[in-house]
């Protein structure tokens, strides 16, 4: 903290100038009151609870082997290509790493679920922020040129709000964290207090994901999660869901 010429306190970032403005764009676009459909997905979360895998004090480890070694190489990475393709105009990168994004998912409801939550943001986008790069790439979309996947649409959002590259990434890191510990709440495995506890002590995670992650390149984009799909596979053929995935 330093002291402002009135002596009250200011925050660092203020006195560096943030752009608040795209920091508000960033908090909207992870609002869970955003449509995109995130809340009706609990990655495969649904199917370790039936198997009577997913425990309270297993939820931290499980969700930081997501981070790690699926959602950050895959989505956080897509993300960071799309968002460089927006900045440089050369929206070639980003189809190509939605091709590549949807190739290494390989459960069908991971897959088809990014896709149609990633279209329904991009639409929604478009209509609420405008500007050529969204509407383009809903063009292309529109061709079959691009599944467009959720993490491709935001990155190109979130590109053209100003946000920059790593908060991107941390962004949807954490806002995939967030949906998740929301689906172990909604499962009853956990109280809402367990849950920010969980998120609080995953922030290290997503912070180290984030910075490595955007430093990718399309050729970067992967996933090593076997057990987390094959639980997600599973889930396909559950008799009972309470959730699309």
């Amino acid at each position: 903290m330093e002291e402002s010429s009135a002596g009250t306190a200011m925050p660092l970032q203020a006195a560096a100038g943030m752009d608040l403005t795209a920091f508000l764009g960033s908090l909207q676009l992870a609002d869970s009151l955003f449509p995109s459909g995130l809340y009706t997905l609990s990655h495969g979360l649904e199917s370790f609870a039936q198997a009577g895998l997913l425990k309270p004090a297993r939820l931290e480890a499980l969700l930081t082997d997501y981070l790690r070694h699926g959602v950050g190489p895959s989505d956080g990475a897509a993300l960071a290509c799309a968002h460089r393709a927006a900045q440089t105009g050369d929206l070639d990168i980003a189809v190509q790493a939605d091709l590549r994004l949807s190739a290494i998912k390989l459960p069908r409801e991971a897959r088809t679920n990014s896709q149609r939550t990633g279209r329904q943001l991009l639409k929604t986008a478009s209509g609420i922020f405008g500007g050529a790069t969204l509407l383009t790439y809903g063009g292309i979309t529109e061709r079959g040129e691009a599944p467009c996947n959720h993490a491709i649409a935001l990155g190109l959002t979130m590109a053209q709000l100003g946000i920059d590259r790593e908060h991107a990434v941390a962004g949807e890191l954490y806002a995939f964290a967030a949906s998740a510990v929301g689906s172990a709440v909604r499962l009853a495995v956990i109280d809402h207090h367990f849950a920010q506890v969980v998120l609080a002590a995953l922030k290290p995670v997503i912070v180290q994901s984030a910075r490595l992650q955007c430093l990718s390149n399309i050729e970067d984009i992967a996933s090593s999660t076997p057990l987390i799909d094959i639980m997600a596979m599973q889930h396909e053929r559950a008799e009972v869901r309470l959730f699309v995935s």
